[in-house]
């Protein structure tokens, strides 16, 4: 689980479909984009992408990606599940509670949020580029969540 249930959004965006399983909770930049309003172009993909460096974040994805047999199961809706392929929620302006903090960092409540490897979030610019995504709300919790705003054009 990467999303708590203490969640604010001002804004959706339902354009960008995703190809790779992923848990949400996490920065998804534009991968490749379509043409045009690209509504339902299946090239206009967003992803965790390794290396952000250069990548326009997109901002919190909502829903668990999954890689499932749909001739034996469907997705689990209760649980905000997608199947590999589909199209995806993304959140560019809210606030969310999320463990989706870069491994071994800490962040301050102020602090400036950036994106990290994986779609990860980073309490530090260590990629370049100055991708900056928001500002922490509080320090990490016992369990490893902490409260972040996310506030991308």
């Amino acid at each position: 689980m990467a999303l708590r249930p203490d969640r604010i959004h001002v804004d959706s965006e339902i354009d960008f479909f995703m190809n790779e399983v992923a848990e949400r909770g996490g920065i998804a930049c534009i991968s490749t984009a379509g043409s045009g309003a690209a509504m339902d172009q299946g090239e206009q993909l967003a992803s965790y992408v390794a290396a952000p460096s250069g990548e326009a974040p997109l901002g919190i994805l909502t829903c668990d990606m999954v890689d499932i047999d749909l001739t034996r199961q469907h997705e689990n809706w209760h649980k905000e599940e997608v199947v590999k392929g589909g199209k995806v929620t993304i959140w560019p302006k809210c606030t969310v509670v999320t463990d989706r903090v870069y491994p071994g960092q800490t962040p301050t409540a102020g602090q400036v949020a950036y994106v990290g490897h994986s779609g990860y979030i980073s309490t530090s610019d260590f990629i370049g580029g100055n991708l900056v995504v928001g500002r922490f709300i509080t320090t990490k919790d016992e369990d490893g969540f902490c409260k972040v705003s996310v506030n991308l054009p």
